[in-house]
């Protein structure tokens, strides 16, 4: 099981302000390896400890919480989105930029977190997502979405050899992408669902 984040490993907020340009500039090198796009409007970032620690002094910072309890607060969210050693885990984010067009792509994409919609397929076999509930209802759907895969085994194995082809789909209601999976986002998928994660 990956190590949970606990208050010992989040800087005061005046540690962090002194921290923060290196910080943030280590995690956005890391997220870059970890982002993909699928297509022109949806984007996935798979998470792991270090990215979600990054959003919890970030959230700390922004709000200025100082109290033990809320900080812990923040800390039971973000643990809740943490990748197990059998598991990646993902934001989705569905980027539409044009206000024009917003209501129309985002009715579309209604239903998207039901169903299998979102996979990555590698070895013949594909492990299909499962999305977190609360993020939609009747009438809406978030722009941000938790999203958890579980590859087998001969997924894995795929993973690590570059010679395989893996990649990521989105199928929902007309909107259609598959790419290509890069090796270095393979990589980080690797770490992640390896015992070193829990280090």
């Amino acid at each position: 099981m990956v190590r949970t984040l606990t208050p010992e490993d989040i800087l005061p907020i005046e540690e962090y302000e002194k921290q923060r340009e290196s910080f943030r500039s280590r995690i956005i090198a890391l997220k870059q390896r970890r982002r993909i796009s699928l297509g022109p409007l949806i984007t996935l970032v798979f998470e792991n400890r270090e990215t979600l620690r990054f959003q919890i002094q970030e959230m700390i910072r922004a709000e200025r919480i100082l109290e033990p309890a809320k900080v812990q607060d923040e800390l039971d969210v973000y643990n809740e989105l943490l990748p197990t050693t059998q598991e990646l885990s993902a934001t989705l984010l569905i980027e539409i930029t044009e206000a024009a067009g917003m209501k129309e792509w985002l009715d579309r994409f209604m239903g998207l977190d039901l169903g299998r919609t979102v996979a990555i397929t590698a070895g013949g076999e594909s492990a299909f997502g499962q999305f977190e509930g609360g993020h939609s209802h009747e009438t809406k759907i978030s722009a941000v979405h938790f999203v958890r895969f579980r590859p087998s085994s001969t997924m894995k194995q795929a993973f690590a050899d570059l010679r395989q082809p893996v990649s990521l789909m989105v199928d929902h209601n007309g909107y259609r992408e598959t790419v290509p999976v890069p090796g270095s986002l393979r990589e980080e998928w690797l770490s992640d669902l390896s015992a070193e994660a829990t280090k």
